[in-house]
């Protein structure tokens, strides 16, 4: 079954605008301070600071670039620009990848939460680290499919903060809390898998 363009359009524009729209809410602790802006993780703040503030404010710099990488006339017309944004992008998931481990690790929201952020920080650093290292490769095709994969994880920041709050709602803070950890990415590395699935031929001559 064919997409219809302008569907295409539609969806690209509305996944761009959440993207974005996210990644500056989530530096809103810049002006609000962690403690009013965030107060369920706040208390990260205190005990591993370096972990948290390198989440908190490298994760939305990967969010508000991750849609440039799918930029084809960027990709094509200005490749250099290509290569140093995925750099800066690169870098920033290292390292808010690695907060967010540790922040997993010292939940205070229970074992199911703190084992599905977890995986979301392990499964968005080596996807993203093998999409890198392809490129280094000139292995192209593959190298677009694995970050594919990273930008799903990357949108886990945005699906999160649209379940989370019905999650909380029906089941509570401490079930939707757990919950959220998984629904928020799981499914987008499903859509991810069927979008490879569907296009590697349109991937491979991109």
């Amino acid at each position: 079954m064919l997409v219809r363009p302008s569907l295409i359009r539609l969806r690209s524009a509305v996944s761009w605008g959440l993207s974005i729209l996210v990644a500056l809410a989530s530096w809103r602790f810049l002006l609000l301070g962690v403690e009013q802006s965030m107060p369920f993780v706040a208390y990260h703040a205190q005990v591993r600071p370096l972990g948290f503030y390198a989440h908190i404010g490298l994760a939305p710099v990967a969010l508000a670039l991750m849609p440039f990488q799918f930029w084809i006339g960027l990709r094509q017309h200005r490749p250099q620009l290509h290569r140093w944004i995925g750099r800066i992008y690169g870098v920033a998931i290292l390292l808010a990848g690695l907060g967010g481990l540790q922040m997993a690790f010292g939940t205070t929201a229970g074992p199911v939460a703190g084992l599905g952020f977890g995986l979301l920080a392990i499964a968005w650093l080596g996807s993203t680290g093998r999409g890198i290292w392809l490129a280094w490769q000139g292995r192209i095709a593959e190298h677009r499919a694995w970050m594919i994969r990273s930008a799903a994880l990357t949108f886990a920041a945005v699906t999160l903060r649209l379940y989370l709050p019905l999650l909380f709602v029906t089941l509570g803070e401490t079930a939707g809390y757990s919950l959220v950890a998984w629904a928020c990415w799981l499914p987008n590395l499903v859509v991810a898998e069927w979008i490879l699935r569907r296009n590697r031929s349109l991937l491979a001559a991109a």
